[in-house]
């Protein structure tokens, strides 16, 4: 074989792969007021399946490590610190197959919440509020391994470092946020931030950590090399749900109260622009490639798709009732 022939061999069965990558990757919606979870096909924006959860709400998922598995903390039906029933289980959802797969099961109501898979480890990390936790759990067994003090409580929301090192949580009522070793399993500092928090995120270098205030329309930006809130950007809104561009360049904030989701620009540590979304937004999903943004539009039961190249929206995609988490699986 000629080596141009094999070059272009080469190429073919490479964009083969990136298309069949492409058509495998699925948006994952959890449909809270359905207490199901929508399976997405985000090449054509149709929701291919609803797959209920078991009659209690699921507010977040994640995939796991290879795409094959939906991870779906059942919360339960109240807000954060409020009375209600308070979940005790997490349910296992096959992507390709729509099904309900598995259960996690705890022995006491913990309000499971926020999952994430650990960069290196690839361990389910999950937030158990009521435990004031992070509770580590081995995703091809389904078993929990361990629990980390978060020391805090209504640690609501957590995110993970890229190296791995540390985790963050969003403690809502107490208006913190707990900085954990992951290793040696511990907090280091817990960092004073406003009255009231929610939702957190981090910048790709994992040099800074957001979170939003929730009693005045800012975002706080921690300093991670020295665990202080460095920054204070004003919005226009109370922001919520945040995530950043793969090319640390924007940070996308939902802005619930305005119908808008806020555009950061990580240079300048200020709102570039605003892009109108659907009625009250509430999580940023930014896709691996950085071409496209997720916003969960709760009131209007539909994502809002945003070019991140022109800054609008290029489409809705109809959910179940009351959008809230959301998920990338694959490529």
């Amino acid at each position: 074989m000629r080596a141009s022939h094999f070059l272009q061999l080469v190429a073919a069965v490479a964009m083969c792969s990136a298309l069949a990558n492409a058509q495998r990757s699925r948006l994952l919606v959890a449909e809270k007021g359905a207490q199901s979870l929508a399976i997405v096909d985000p090449a054509s924006g149709s929701e291919l399946d609803s797959v209920p959860e078991g009659g209690i709400t699921g507010h977040e998922v994640i995939a796991s490590a290879d795409g094959k598995l939906a991870f779906v903390p059942i919360y339960g039906n109240s807000g954060v610190g409020k009375p209600g029933t308070d979940g005790s289980n997490i349910v296992v959802i096959d992507i390709a197959t729509h099904k309900v797969v598995g259960n996690i099961a705890f022995d006491h109501g913990v309000r499971p919440h926020c999952p994430m898979i650990g960069p290196k480890d690839g361990k389910l990390y999950v937030t158990t509020e009521l435990d004031k936790t992070i509770t580590v759990i081995d995703p091809k067994t389904l078993k929990i391994v361990g629990a980390i003090p978060t020391g805090q409580l209504e640690s609501h929301m957590l995110i993970l470092s890229h190296n791995g090192h540390r985790a963050y949580t969003a403690n809502v009522g107490p208006g913190s946020v707990s900085v954990i070793d992951l290793q040696a399993r511990k907090v280091l500092k817990i960092i004073p931030v406003s009255a009231n928090t929610q939702r957190i995120s981090i910048s790709p270098d994992d040099k800074w950590v957001f979170t939003a205030d929730q009693t005045k329309p800012q975002m706080a930006v921690i300093d991670t090399a020295t665990n202080t809130v460095a920054k204070w950007i004003p919005m226009e809104g109370i922001g919520y749900g945040a995530a950043p561009t793969p090319d640390n360049r924007w940070l996308l904030v939902a802005l619930p109260d305005q119908n808008k989701v806020a555009v950061i620009d990580l240079k300048t540590m200020q709102v570039a622009r605003t892009v109108s979304v659907g009625d009250y937004p509430q999580e940023v999903l930014v896709r691996p490639d950085g071409k496209s943004a997720y916003v969960s539009c709760e009131h209007a039961n539909q994502v809002a798709e945003i070019d991140t190249t022109t800054w609008k929206v290029a489409r809705t995609i109809p959910t179940g009732k009351y959008a809230d988490g959301l998920a990338w699986a694959g490529q």
